[in-house]
């Protein structure tokens, strides 16, 4: 399969994901993140271990564990942390900053070398996402800020191990795996600190459908399935899609206005994109070998 559709198919992970703040918004009750979260990782997760009859070896149980927390569990309750504290256009700008730290962990964890291209597409997305996104309203809580950038910094950490940890088993086995272990490390959270959810309406069911089996199930096996094959620096420049996304949906579903200056985002963010691809792309001798990545049976 080539490159461009390694990519395309990566892309389309966090094109859906775009989708969370409309399907939360108007679907969801509010009030429940971290049991909404729960709901969302934990039936996924054990539906794709019940098809893929996968279950991690013990050696494994570890890795899984936290990379279930960093791609799930942390990640999702820093993103509802920010997404309550700040305004969403501030929350989304810190969040773009998880590519430049992904530059950074993949230096650190895969020996990764530094391309200034990709810091500059980087650099240039976060201000195309600014653009895109941020409003007058904008306004700066130090709780928000640390919760945004704190869940960039987990979301990348779980990118570059991710990586760095390929299991010999399927992408779908894989993701079971991690939805499965964030889903559970997400419970007792919920349990403690969240009331009871009401009685779920035809709408709550779909959406909740829509994020378990299409926002998580799916489109996180394409992710991981992405991270598998292409440098971490490119799978994290796609995830500059989900405010493209969730501003087109806006748009379009809900009737918001879109300016000039958000088009102009919006044009910067899918040009640093494709320019990140590039910049991002390991030279034939220089990209690693997947015979040098662990396999279950590793210390």
């Amino acid at each position: 399969m080539s490159r461009t559709t390694d990519i395309l198919l990566t892309a389309l992970a966090p094109a859906v994901w775009g989708s969370t703040y409309l399907v939360t918004t108007e679907a969801l009750p509010g009030g429940y993140p971290v049991t909404l979260a729960v709901l969302r990782a934990l039936p996924a997760g054990l539906l794709l271990l019940m098809v893929t009859r996968c279950l991690p070896p013990r050696a494994w149980l570890g890795r899984v564990a936290l990379l279930g927390s960093l791609n799930f569990a942390l990640f999702w309750v820093l993103l509802f942390v920010a997404a309550y504290r700040l305004p969403g256009g501030v929350a989304a700008t810190l969040g773009s900053f998880q590519a430049m730290m992904v530059i950074i962990l993949a230096r650190g964890w895969l020996g990764t070398p530094v391309r200034a291209g990709a810091v500059a597409a980087a650099a240039i997305a976060v201000l195309g996402v600014g653009l895109l996104v941020l409003g007058p309203e904008a306004a700066l809580d130090p709780v928000g800020i640390a919760a945004g950038l704190g869940g960039a910094a987990s979301m990348a950490a779980g990118t570059v191990l991710s990586r760095k940890w390929q299991p010999p088993v399927s992408a779908l086995s894989f993701t079971g795996w991690q939805l499965t272990a964030g889903g559970l490390l997400l419970l007792p959270l919920a349990l403690l600190t969240e009331p009871p959810l009401p009685p779920r309406s035809a709408a709550n069911l779909a959406g909740l459908a829509w994020l378990g089996l299409i926002g998580a199930a799916a489109t996180y096996a394409l992710w991981f399935r992405g991270v598998a094959r292409l440098e971490s620096g490119a799978v994290s420049m796609l995830g500059m899609m989900s405010p493209v996304t969730a501003v087109t949906l806006g748009w379009i579903w809900l009737g918001q206005s879109l300016t000039p200056v958000q088009g102009l985002g919006a044009a910067i963010v899918l040009g640093a994109v494709w320019f990140g691809q590039r910049a991002n792309r390991a030279r034939p001798d220089a990209a690693q070998p997947a015979a040098a990545l662990p396999q279950p049976n590793a210390t």
